[in-house]
């Protein structure tokens, strides 16, 4: 167990497709219950829900988890997470997004073991080569282009690369966000940026200020929560491969 690391999961109460999503029933367990018990296998030291609605508070330390109630006006998960981690010691913070329950250890410790390798990473997050073409021109899924050295260069709802000549390859951003603690809380100073107010995409606000987000890809995809739809899809899945996630099984 690493006891430098925690992890905020930032569960706020309002959706306009899918009200109070943290708390939406999905096989007989609230969506937070599924994020939680994948995160509880991760290599974290602390687990900490950044809520703005006592219901969602409540739930959590019933479930033996911590609970922070953070101000309604906060305009990202980040900053959320950093309202949270100001006031702990851990070097490195985790952002995981409630809309996400089939975050694991396969996704979240090597973030984790990036930044513990190297000094120069403050952010790490995850990509996945997108495999369905319906994915490419829906906003709801963030695209995102990186140099050769893994390094972002651009996130959009829009399809990116421009495909003017045949033979691009997609990926996508999913999962969640690993900072070094001293960067979230510099993030969290910088006022939103034109670009991240234009896409609604937080990570532009880094990259407008000239800083590196590194990316690492992942084989596995994750199913996000935003519609009634997502939630038959998730359902689905664990009628049917709910195997291939031990951690939710135990």
């Amino acid at each position: 167990m690493n006891k430098d690391v925690l992890a905020v999961v930032p569960a706020r109460y309002g959706s306009t497709r899918l009200p109070c999503k943290p708390l939406v029933n999905i096989c007989g367990k609230p969506l937070l219950y599924w994020v939680l018990k994948g995160l509880s296998a991760c290599n974290v030291d602390e687990i900490v829900v950044a809520t703005d609605h006592k219901e969602i508070a409540d739930y959590a330390i019933e479930e033996g988890y911590e609970a922070v109630m953070t101000p309604l006006d906060l305009p990202s998960g980040s900053n959320r997470t950093a309202w949270v981690a100001r006031e702990r010691d851990a070097d490195i913070v985790l952002n995981v997004q409630v809309d996400d329950p089939m975050v694991g250890p396969d996704m979240i410790d090597p973030l984790i073991a990036a930044l513990g390798k190297s000094e120069e990473i403050d952010i790490a997050l995850l990509v996945k080569r997108i495999e369905k073409e319906e994915e490419i021109p829906n906003p709801n899924i963030v695209k995102v282009v990186f140099d050769q050295r893994w390094r972002a260069l651009y996130f959009s709802r829009s399809p990116i690369p421009y495909e003017r000549n045949k033979g691009a390859t997609y990926y996508k951003h999913i999962g969640p966000y690993c900072y070094r603690k001293s960067f979230l809380l510099e993030f969290d100073s910088w006022p939103q940026t034109p670009l991240e107010r234009i896409e609604s995409l937080e990570m532009l606000r880094i990259l407008e200020r000239g800083y590196d987000i590194l990316c690492l890809e992942t084989e596995r995809d994750t199913i996000e929560i935003d519609t009634p739809d997502d939630v038959s899809a998730f359902e689905r899945y664990l009628r049917e491969h709910g195997d291939d996630l031990p951690w939710l099984k135990k």
